[in-house]
């Protein structure tokens, strides 16, 4: 039995664009976000801007309660996330937030949540600064100096679910022969698939042998994958002819 550590899991839903004027554009997910404890969690988001504005940086926060205005004043919400500057971020979500591509100029403004908490149950916002022309742009909101968007709750499960299962892939075996198991683990929460392998010399007395890949979620929890090897003996056959 071989182990694979990683801490990663994702929910996702189908997207939409919201355009508050006609050159700026953000694609949101759609609906609710569903995790779990322990786990992490994307927020996935994307936009469009005039020619002329520059992405500056990125800021994510969280809001004190489910609103459809601006929640980006300490008294009504929570700095979780600068892209150009962490040093005024909440203690709770400092080193668990980190942006799915760090080139700002690329646009994704999605964020990764790691080490989810109840208490991270909630509607978050984004604004997006830059520049115009060269120029900080201060325009009022409605010319989206700043552009926001809100997620509907995320809900943060605190219980066992039971987590997709490892894939673990076995070539035909053959004894004498060298093979490699392959085990993928379940989940795309960073966009990276993790593996382990297993390499070894086919036995006969491998055959019927259980192999089991366990993977091991942080906060204690596990999921795992047994397979059984079939092992192909190679003969020596001898041919008598009769003259």
């Amino acid at each position: 039995m071989f182990s694979l550590f990683f801490f990663l899991l994702t929910a996702t839903s189908s997207s939409e664009n919201y355009c508050q004027t006609g050159s700026y554009c953000i694609n949101l997910i759609k609906g609710e976000i569903t995790a779990e404890t322990g786990l992490c969690v994307v927020l996935p988001c994307s936009f469009t801007t005039k020619a002329d504005f520059s992405v500056k940086e990125f800021i994510w926060f969280k809001c004190n309660s489910a609103t459809k205005e601006k929640c980006d004043k300490p008294e009504v919400a929570k700095l979780i996330f600068n892209s150009s500057n962490n040093e005024n971020i909440e203690p709770e979500f400092k080193r668990r937030v980190s942006l799915l591509e760090p080139d700002v100029s690329k646009k994704n403004c999605s964020i990764i949540i790691n080490h989810l908490r109840e208490s991270d149950s909630g509607s978050y916002q984004l604004r997006v600064n830059g520049n115009r022309n060269g120029n900080t742009d201060e325009l009022p909101s409605m010319y989206l100096p700043a552009m926001f968007c809100t997620y509907r709750p995320v809900e943060i499960l605190n219980q066992q679910i039971n987590f997709q299962k490892p894939t673990v892939t076995v070539p035909p075996l053959i004894e004498g022969h060298q093979t490699t198991l392959t085990c993928i683990a379940p989940g795309l929460c960073s966009g990276s698939r993790h593996s382990s392998t297993l390499t070894f010399n086919t036995s006969a007395e491998h055959h019927n042998t259980e192999v089991t890949c366990k993977v091991n979620f942080n906060g204690s929890k596990t999921t795992e994958e047994t397979v059984t090897l079939n092992v192909i003996c190679e003969y020596s056959f001898i041919i008598f002819a009769l003259l």
